[in-house]
């Protein structure tokens, strides 16, 4: 059993990471704005602000892995908390020094390569915010790679990710966007959230990004 406090954990894929890991027995808290609305299946409920060092310090003591699941919502949303939710997990994950947890980030598609030298956010005719998101991702990707004194992980997803069923079964890739047997891009929530607990439990990933999409 791992202790795991999950940032965002009221969020669609936060909620989904608290359900997996708790479902495999891990002491799971959930860490949110509110409190008060939290209604998930954590053991624990902490309040915090992902743009506080000194709180993501405080709620990582003592875990064995700090997830963040953090969203912006809209574009504009992205490019004000993610870059700065990165940079503020860091600085309180520096704060432990050796004790620190390993931090998995919940990434972006859009800096995957679809050809050589070619990302998914080269496409053409992408609305404005949707390139936002990406680059907001993106920003926060390339910042984690300058670092090298925190345990990271980003995992990025398909092109497509929503709702659907746990299969529990998917593939994994580091650089390249990943396509199922019928050329598609996607993967449910819930296999994404058992990606990232199997990485949780099973580190094979530190200090790089990953991506995983459906068989």
């Amino acid at each position: 059993m791992a202790r795991i406090a999950v940032i965002g954990a009221n969020g669609t894929i936060g909620s989904a990471v608290v359900a997996e890991a708790a479902a495999r027995g891990h002491e799971v808290t959930a860490v949110v704005r509110d409190p008060d609305r939290y209604q998930g299946e954590a053991a624990f409920v902490e309040r915090a602000d992902v743009l506080d060092p000194a709180q993501m310090a405080r709620v990582a003591a003592g875990q064995d892995v700090l997830v963040s699941a953090v969203g912006g919502g809209d574009g504009p949303g992205h490019l004000a908390l993610i870059g700065p939710a990165a940079r503020s997990l860091v600085e309180g994950l520096r704060s432990l020094g050796d004790v620190a947890p390993r931090l998995i980030a919940v990434g972006g598609a859009g800096s995957l390569e679809t050809a050589p030298g070619v990302r998914v956010w080269d496409a053409p005719g992408l609305p404005e915010p949707v390139l936002e998101i990406m680059h907001a991702h993106g920003a926060a990707l390339d910042y984690y790679r300058a670092v090298s004194d925190v345990r990271w992980t980003v995992l990025s997803p398909a092109a497509e990710i929503g709702p659907g069923e746990r299969t529990g079964r998917y593939r994994t890739g580091l650089e390249q966007l990943l396509t199922d047997a019928a050329g598609r891009s996607r993967i449910s929530v819930p296999d994404y959230a058992v990606a990232l607990v199997d990485e949780a439990e099973q580190p094979e990933h530190i200090g790089e990004r990953f991506t995983c999409c459906a068989l």
